[in-house]
C-alpha cells in the first residue's frame, strides 16, 4: 500500500504555519486567557439570571412537602415526617445539580481561561531562562577573549580596542605671553564616534522624549540618569530595558537579562548607572554637553547578566 505524499511546497507551509504558531503561542495563550475569562463572566452573569426560576420551584416544592408533612397525608395517601425529609433531601440535591449545570459552562470556561494564562506564563518563563543562559555563554567567551587581549597586550590597548581609540592631530587658538593670537596643534586620543557597544540608542528627533532644545535634551537624559541610579540603589538592581523604557526607546530581548547590580560592599561592576554622556573622547558628546549638537548616541556600563551575577 503506497503512502499518500504531499508535495514539498505543501508540507513546508504546513510546518512553516505550526512554527509560527509555536512561536507566537505565549501570546496566544494569553490572548485566549483574557477572552475567555470576559466570556465566563458574562455567562456566570445569564446563568444568574436564570437561578431565579430554580430557587423558586425549589421553594414551592419544599412548602408542599412541609405541608404535607404537618396534615400527615399528601392526596389521601399517609405521609410522615420521615418521608417528608427524604423528600426534602431529593428536592434540595436536584436544585444543587440544577445549579452546577447552569454554571458549569462558566466555570468550565473560567478554569480553562486560567489554564491558558499559566501556561502562556510558564512558555515565557522558560524562553528566559534559555535566553539568559545563551546570553551568558556568550558573554563569558567575550570576557575571556577580552581578558586573554588584556593578559598579553594590556589595559591600555584593550581600552583602545573597545572604543576604537585613535590618535588624532587638531589645531587650537591661543594667546601668547605677548597676547598675539597663534595657531598650536595639538595631538589627543579620540573615539570613533560612530562605533558604540550594541546597547547604544541614539537619543534624536525619533526619541518621543527628545526636544529641539539641546540644553532640555541634557537636562532630560541628566534627570532619567539621576532616577535610574537612585533606583538601582533602593532594589540592589535594574534592568537594561527599564531604563530603555524610561528614554522613550523600544525594548529588546537582550534587555530582558541585562543590566546593573547594586553592591556597595562586593560590588560587581560600577556600582553605578553611566549613560555615556560624559565621554571627552568623543567630539560629538563634548558638542551635545556644550549646546553645540542636540542629539547623541547614549550608551550604557551595563555590568552583564544581572541573573548570572545574583545568583
Amino acid at each position: 500500500m503506497s503512502k499518500l505524499m504531499l508535495p514539498g511546497n505543501l508540507t513546508r507551509g504546513f510546518h512553516k504555519v505550526g512554527f509560527t504558531v509555536k512561536k507566537h503561542s505565549p501570546e496566544i495563550l494569553i490572548a485566549a486567557g483574557v477572552v475567555g475569562t470576559v466570556a465566563s463572566t458574562v455567562l456566570a452573569c445569564r446563568a444568574t439570571t436564570k437561578i431565579g426560576n430554580i430557587l423558586e420551584k425549589t421553594k414551592s416544592q419544599a412548602a408542599l412537602i412541609n405541608e404535607g408533612a404537618e396534615k400527615g397525608q399528601v392526596a389521601g395517601v399517609p405521609y410522615s415526617p420521615e418521608d417528608a425529609k427524604k423528600d426534602l433531601t431529593i428536592t434540595y440535591a436536584k436544585t444543587a445539580v440544577d445549579i452546577a449545570k447552569l454554571y458549569a459552562p462558566a466555570v468550565i470556561l473560567g478554569a480553562l481561561s486560567i489554564t491558558s494564562i499559566l501556561a502562556s506564563h510558564n512558555i515565557l518563563r522558560k524562553r528566559n531562562l534559555a535566553l539568559a543562559a545563551a546570553y551568558a555563554t556568550v558573554d563569558g567567551s567575550f570576557k575571556e577573549y577580552r581578558g586573554r587581549v588584556i593578559e598579553r597586550f594590556g589595559k591600555e590597548l584593550d581600552k583602545e580596542l573597545k572604543y576604537n581609540i585613535k590618535t588624532k592631530e587638531i589645531e587650537e587658538t591661543t594667546t601668547d605671553e605677548e597676547g598675539n593670537e597663534v595657531v598650536v596643534k595639538k595631538t589627543v586620543q579620540v573615539a570613533e564616534p560612530s562605533l558604540y557597544s550594541h546597547y547604544a540608542r541614539c537619543f534624536d528627533e525619533t526619541c518621543p522624549n527628545w526636544q529641539k532644545n539641546a540644553e532640555h535634551n541634557l537636562y532630560f537624559l541628566m534627570q532619567q540618569q539621576n532616577w535610574a541610579n537612585d533606583r538601582l540603589k533602593r532594589r540592589g538592581y535594574l534592568y537594561l530595558n527599564e531604563v530603555y523604557e524610561a528614554l522613550g526607546f523600544q525594548q529588546t530581548k537582550a534587555g530582558q537579562v541585562v543590566g546593573w547590580i547594586y553592591n556597595e560592599k562586593n560590588p560587581v561592576g560600577d556600582n553605578f548607572i553611566d549613560f555615556g554622556i560624559h565621554d571627552i573622547n568623543k567630539e560629538v558628546n563634548r558638542n551635545f554637553v556644550n549646546g553645540y549638537e542636540r542629539s547623541i548616541w547614549v550608551d550604557f556600563n551595563v555590568d552583564g547578566n544581572i541573573w548570572e551575577l545574583m545568583s
